[in-house]
């Protein structure tokens, strides 16, 4: 559903042959944001169901001692399935959904900034589940768990192609991942409606703004340590081969410098939920929103630098054990700032306990329970004790289950009236509520006992000690309460959709601007905005003799969404090279014999930098004349730039060739495998610049460097060349210039 199809609509559409194809066709070619919000929401919910199955194979193999229903390498790649599909496919999917059909509605935008990037990072999400699902027909699906440690996921121990499916489907997701975080941060930059300041924005809307920095900072990392393990498997690199020069101990490094910010990534927009649905259900504005706001910037940055309590059992020695215990128990601050904050809020509150304020309760119980076991973490000493146990398994999924499931099983409810114009059914919905909170807790409750009994995650059977086999059993029988809960979830939407109770405008009596539009919205979202002074407009608008306080002045300043774009994703570009440079700089400090930066030629190397630095300087010339609508002078610097980045391709080309010719490949050793990973992707960065350029210089030959548009696009590839030069600053200094000073 969106804003340009109602129920009847609908009805006549897929039941005319020809209507349907059309209607299909609208679906799968559309770029309107409500659209590709239902999509990635209904993705999100396939994928439920495959990741549900996965785990329900995985806990019947588990209900009894000794079992033998699944073959232990069947069993490996069940869980490897089970846990990608659902943070990857699921989680992210269906969260990133809701995000695409509200956030531009609650700041008063007509769609997000960039419709066909918006679709290109939805699709992504299908195809790279589908790759990830095909490796099961190639060969075997990855068995080496979701963290794909090394080195049992390189070549020598898991030789099956199902690690390279599951890298290059996580590569994908990637890609879709970080255009969306862009799509976003540019969207609430650049495209808020009047009077919609930053400082009046919804809490559900700045979280996922903020989210989206996140986002950006530990997506590129995960992407430069797939693209190294994907080059140690196919192109005989040695990343994290320890018998050939490697380090299996980076590569943890660099997925938990992913993993844990992926907590808070997909659970703020669960926080920005409940933050909603609370004060809403409380009839009251939320407590202290500058706490819960600021709160939500020290999670980013905190999250940052906490991955290492996934690694005190590797020996990291202590300065850094206890970096990471300090960081783990700061974090704790923040996030116990949010519970305080909705507890607040429901202090004194005429509580209506429909659906979606029932599940807020749970999560909140849920989510306490979370943030207590996870503090245990934060202690070096517990976590040699339980890292390995089952009690991390509960403690994992009362994060990503107990907060981030009943967040979106509350959100559902209390948003799918504004997406279908419907009801839910309310007695469907208590059923869906009891059967979740019943059977999550009666399997994973029980999983805190056995974990501190002794039982160690990753096996896929285990002997009939005292107290396990009745235990498992209780937490495979929870599973099928939730399965329960799942289908009435899902015969409730179905029946809703077509015979819900019509819903109305703002059926819960809410008070931001989502609300303020018909169920569901027209196409363009908005006929007209209400006036925006505070951060409740709603509200402001029903009751004129007693408004909200009228936070800071009404001007609302939008930069060009081009620019705020470009420049959000080479943000994300610094991880990327950023963690290609520290992985460098990680062997370098090791060396090894063989090959090293002895065999470069630094003198040729800096004439070719020379010509690239000097590019940065003609296209900003050729920036002037474009000001001064100078076309011929325009053109000729412009020119110019593109010779200068084709001469340094052409010299890193040449210095290739001389280092192959002297047997020297990205196989030889550790110096050779890093030094043409980095140089390679930075090379691969200025080609793309040039075919950006080459365009723009035919478009300005052809005449069109007239228009606006023109102009905030030729910008935009001015940012990102400079940067590329920039970059190779780095590179030279660290692969050139730091070994001749050593």
């Amino acid at each position: 559903m969106n804003g340009t199809t109602t129920i009847e609509e609908f009805k006549k559409a897929v039941l005319d042959p020809a209507k349907r194809r059309h209607y299909q066709l609208a679906w799968l070619s559309t770029v309107d944001h409500k659209r590709i919000g239902v999509l990635y929401m209904l993705t999100g919910l396939f994928f439920f169901v495959v990741g549900g199955v996965e785990a329900l194979f995985i806990r019947l193999q588990l209900a009894v001692p000794n079992n033998h229903f699944l073959h232990p390498d069947t069993f490996n790649q069940l869980f490897t399935m089970h846990g990608t599909t659902m943070i990857f496919l699921v989680a992210m999917p269906a969260l990133f959904g809701f995000v695409n059909y509200i956030l531009p509605l609650q700041i008063g935008a007509r769609d997000m900034a960039f419709p066909r990037l918006n679709a290109f990072g939805f699709w992504c999400q299908p195809m790279g589940g589908i790759l990830l699902h095909f490796s099961i027909l190639a060969g075997g699906a990855p068995a080496v768990g979701w963290f794909s440690y090394a080195p049992l996921s390189e070549t020598p121990y898991s030789s099956s192609p199902g690690v390279d499916y599951w890298a290059i489907a996580l590569f994908v997701l990637g890609l879709g991942t970080i255009s969306f975080a862009v799509n976003t941060i540019a969207t609430v930059i650049s495209c808020r409606g009047p009077g919609m300041t930053m400082r009046r924005l919804p809490l559900f809307t700045w979280m996922n703004f903020v989210n989206s920095f996140l986002i950006l900072i530990a997506l590129p990392v995960l992407n430069a340590g797939l693209a190294m393990i994907l080059i140690d498997r196919q192109l005989d690199g040695h990343f994290f081969l320890p018998f050939r020069g490697g380090s299996a101990v980076l590569w943890q490094h660099i997925f938990w410098a992913f993993g844990h910010p992926e907590v808070y990534i997909v659970v703020l927009p669960a926080f920005g939920m409940i933050s909603e649905m609370i004060p809403v259900f409380s009839r009251k504005p939320i407590f202290g929103y500058e706490f819960v706001a600021a709160s939500t910037v020290a999670i980013v940055v905190l999250s940052s630098l906490v991955w290492g309590h996934h690694m005190f059992t590797v020996g990291m020695g202590r300065a850094m054990d206890l970096f990471f215990i300090i960081t783990s128990m700061l974090i704790a601050i923040p996030t116990g700032v949010k519970v305080l904050n909705w507890s607040a809020t429901l202090v004194g509150g005429r509580i209506r306990f429909d659906v979606p304020m029932l599940f807020c309760i749970a999560f909140l119980i849920q989510f306490l329970c979370a943030g207590i076991t996870g503090i245990s973490h934060a202690s070096a000493a517990l976590d040699w004790q339980t890292k390995n146990s089952y009690y991390l398994v509960a403690h994992f999924h009362f994060v990503f289950v107990g907060a981030i499931v009943f967040a979106m099983l509350g959100a559902l409810p209390y948003w799918f009236p504004k997406m279908s114009g419907r009801m839910l059914s309310e007695s469907l919905g208590r059923w869906t509520f009891w059967l979740w909170v019943v059977g999550f807790n009666m399997t994973f409750i029980i999983q805190h006992v056995l974990g501190l009994y002794g039982m160690p995650r990753r096996i896929f059977t285990y002997p009939d000690i005292p107290g396990w086999g009745w235990m498992n059993m209780v937490s495979t029988i929870g599973v099928f309460f939730m399965s329960a809960g799942s289908l009435v979830l899902v015969w409730n939407i179905a029946h809703s959709f077509f015979r819900g109770k019509v819903a109305g405008d703002n059926p819960w009596n809410a008070w931001t601007l989502e609300w303020a539009t018909t169920s569901p919205p027209p196409h363009e979202n908005f006929v007209a905005l209400p006036p925006i002074h505070s951060r409740r407009p709603l509200w402001d608008i029903e009751n004129p003799d007693r408004p909200d306080p009228v936070v800071g002045d009404d001007q609302v300043v939008l930069p060009d969404h081009n620019k705020t774009g470009i420049l959000a994703f080479l943000f994300s570009e610094v991880g990327f090279f950023g963690t290609l440079i520290l992985a460098y700089l990680y062997f370098y400090a090791h060396p090894e014999p063989g090959p090293g930066p002895k065999e470069l030629d630094v003198p040729r190397t800096l004439i070719f930098s020379i010509c690239l630095f000097a590019s940065s300087f003609t296209f900003w010339r050729s920036e002037i004349a474009l000001t001064k609508q100078r076309r011929a002078s325009m053109l000729g610097w412009l020119a110019l730039t593109i010779v200068l980045g084709a001469v340094f391709l052409g010299g890193q080309a040449n210095e290739y060739w001389k280092l192959f010719q002297s047997g020297v490949d990205l196989s030889t050793n550790m110096f050779s495998t890093t030094f043409f990973t980095l140089t390679g992707f930075h090379g691969l960065h200025v080609l793309i610049g040039l075919i950006a350029l080459l365009i723009f210089l035919w478009m300005a030959w052809e005449g069109d460097s007239v228009s606006p548009k023109f102009d905030s696009g030729f910008k935009c590839v001015g940012y990102y060349w400079h940067f590329v030069d920039v970059v190779w600053v780095f590179v030279l200094l660290t692969v050139y210039i730091l070994p001749l000073v050593r």
